[in-house]
């Protein structure tokens, strides 16, 4: 074809282009690029021009002349096009392309249909030369997005109001074996028990189950101290007879009303042969009802041991649990988390103050990790330190010792918390993250000067530092000091940098994702490791080289975008990736724990609905721009 005859033929796609949207807003370059890449196909009648069977979508379609009707394939209702006829100037197969995934739904010709069509490799030049394209493409996986939300907000929704109803069944209400002593049991031997097990009551049963007594915390004084009753003693001599009992199909209300009746603040759960199966406390009613925020938080300020501490800690699961249930973002979810465990931790702190003598001492207790970025989930060790001042006057191995001597008594409360000591010493009673302002600057500046392996790692776990009792000035000038340390040392920053290109997203040429390859946990992505720790250290590298002092991972890139002259496009879709990744891992945590195993960071992506595949894909996409930023920035 001659060169006059292409020309032609170019400038009528682009004329046809221009009356329709993303085209008609598109720059003329970009657009001619499109006008000289795509090539115009015909189908008659029936013909299939695209379905999930043909395999990985290879071209964008862009409708020329004729009607094309979109069914839905699988369970893929929600997805695309679904059920719906296109004319005209509308483009299909952009998720798929995207996603680099086969179709989710069948697109058939209803008449003669011709179709602009851009191979795969243009598309996504395509992408990178116009904004205007990239902007489209974006907002369409957006709305993806925001169906997979409406979903996950619907799970929880329903979860939510099986857990949180006055109508539940007793069944429903019990989440653990109830824990009995006989009726000669020793009171020194239930006390003990009860200590154990952070246990606010004890059902005493004979020997077929039955229960015949409960004895709870309340009696210890009136029925043991006071009297001075021999703890040699049998329980059944300061026992409660005849407690309470309802069938497990009673339900909630029916317990509320039993104790308000007797005045009683448990009820006892049996089997139809009036086998003990739990204890229901006026607690678990309370929560059913649930517990709002400032509930919570005044629960943990007025609380006077760590037993009350650790209940405001369940409190603050549920409540999570509903921020989900009613579309709650993940940032909205961590924060609230972080903040009131912060709160916890404070309380904790608060506490044991009272039992040492820190006077004349100015310290601050600092977090590092996930929460010093202000970003804990459901399951989170603890990561903590002290910063203090030393002056001349002071003994400096004393003054330690007492600071030591506290964090111990701290770090222990908090393990009792639900907050499990850290495997790796990464504690305040660790001598090493106990120092005084001048020891933390040095070791700064030592890890900066000298960017070997294991500095790079100290970085990303202790310059998210966060002051959350004490002296907080001491923090920030432990942030101005690195600041200064840092900006004078762009091979750290590279070095930096370069480590956090070590772990690519786990996107595969062939499969969707890259999963697991260890026996134990087959199938599965850790999205810790290699989703959220993607954006994290890259948005520290972004912070550092930029003084920002904010340690949140959304905070630092809204706050770094816009200097690195990111679109506000660009930011969006980085924090839409990130945190729907934080929103799976709160779900699968959730998940986890709720039937009694560890929460962990594992998914199956073949466990995830189509709509979470396509997300998390392009969420994996979204970090690897962010390292590709890394790489060019610092010519990696």
């Amino acid at each position: 074809m001659s060169n006059r005859a292409t020309e032609m033929l170019v400038s009528a796609c682009i004329r046809f282009l221009q009356g329709f949207p993303p085209f008609d807003r598109m720059e003329q370059n970009a657009l001619r690029f499109l006008a000289e890449h795509v090539t115009l196909n015909h189908y008659p009648k029936g013909a299939r021009i695209l379905s999930s069977e043909m395999g990985t979508a290879h071209a964008l379609y862009i409708l020329q002349r004729g009607r094309v009707r979109v069914r839905a394939t699988g369970g893929a209702s929600n997805l695309e096009f679904s059920s719906v006829t296109l004319g005209p100037g509308q483009a299909f197969s952009i998720g798929a392309l995207m996603a680099q995934r086969p179709t989710s739904g069948a697109y058939v010709a209803r008449e003669d249909v011709f179709c602009y069509e851009l191979p795969a490799d243009d598309f996504f030049a395509l992408t990178q030369k116009s904004t205007v394209f990239n902007l489209f493409c974006t907002q369409y996986i957006a709305g993806l997005l925001k169906q997979s939300q409406q979903q996950l907000q619907l799970q929880f929704a329903q979860r939510a109001a099986e857990q949180k109803t006055m109508n539940s069944p007793l069944s429903a209400i019990v989440k653990r074996e109830p824990v009995a002593v006989a009726a000669d049991a020793s009171i020194r031997q239930v006390v003990e028990l009860m200590a154990e097990r952070h246990l606010g009551s004890m059902v005493v049963v004979d020997a077929n189950g039955h229960p015949v007594g409960i004895f709870t915390l309340s009696d210890v004084l009136k029925r043991i101290v006071l009297p001075g009753t021999p703890l040699e003693q049998a329980i059944s001599s300061v026992m409660s007879a005849a407690p309470q009992t309802l069938p497990l199909a009673a339900n909630a209300h029916d317990a509320a009303l039993a104790m308000a009746m007797h005045g009683i603040r448990h009820v006892l759960a049996v089997d139809e042969g009036g086998r003990l199966k739990g204890v229901v406390s006026e607690r678990d009613l309370f929560k059913l009802q649930g517990a709002g925020l400032r509930q919570i938080r005044h629960a943990i300020d007025a609380a006077s041991s760590v037993d009350v501490l650790l209940h405001a800690r369940e409190d603050v699961r549920q409540l999570a649990l509903t921020m989900l249930a009613e579309g709650g973002g993940a940032q909205e979810i961590t924060q609230f988390i972080s903040t009131l465990n912060d709160t916890v931790t404070r309380r904790i702190i608060e506490l044991n103050l009272d039992r040492h003598d820190l006077y004349g001492i100015d310290w601050a207790w600092l977090s590092f990790g996930s929460e010093g970025r202000d970003e804990q989930t459901f399951t989170t060790d603890q990561d903590n330190g002290i910063v203090y001042i030393c002056t001349d006057i002071m003994d400096r191995e004393m003054t330690q010792l007492r600071l030591l001597e506290f964090a111990r008594d701290v770090n222990a409360d908090l393990d009792k918390c639900g907050f499990p000591l850290c495997k790796g010493n990464i504690m305040a009673s660790n001598p090493e993250l106990c120092l005084t302002l001048e020891e933390w600057e040095e070791r700064f500046a030592h890890w900066v000067r000298t960017p070997e392996p294991q500095a790079l790692l100290n970085a990303t776990i202790f310059f998210d530092f966060r002051p959350l009792y004490g002296k907080f000035h001491l923090a920030h000038r432990m942030r101005i000091s690195l600041f200064r340390q840092t900006v004078g040392n762009p091979l750290f920053l590279r070095m930096l940098a370069q480590n956090a290109l070590s772990v690519a997203p786990p996107l595969g040429r062939i499969r969707d994702f890259v999963t697991d390859a260890d026996p134990e946990h087959p199938g599965t992505i850790d999205l810790k490791k290699f989703g959220v720790r993607l954006f994290t250290d890259a948005a520290r590298v972004f912070a550092l080289a930029r003084q920002v002092e904010a340690t949140n991972t959304v905070a630092r890139l809204r706050r770094t975008g816009p200097m690195m002259n990111m679109s506000s496009e660009e930011v969006a879709a980085s924090l839409e990736g990130f945190n729907f990744i934080q929103l799976l891992r709160l779900r699968h945590q959730h998940f986890e724990q709720e039937h009694g195993r560890a929460g962990d960071n594992l998914v199956r992506p073949v466990e995830l609905n189509e709509i979470e595949r396509h997300i998390l894909k392009e969420s994996f996409r979204q970090a690897r721009k962010l390292q590709g930023r890394l790489k060019l920035d610092y010519q990696l």
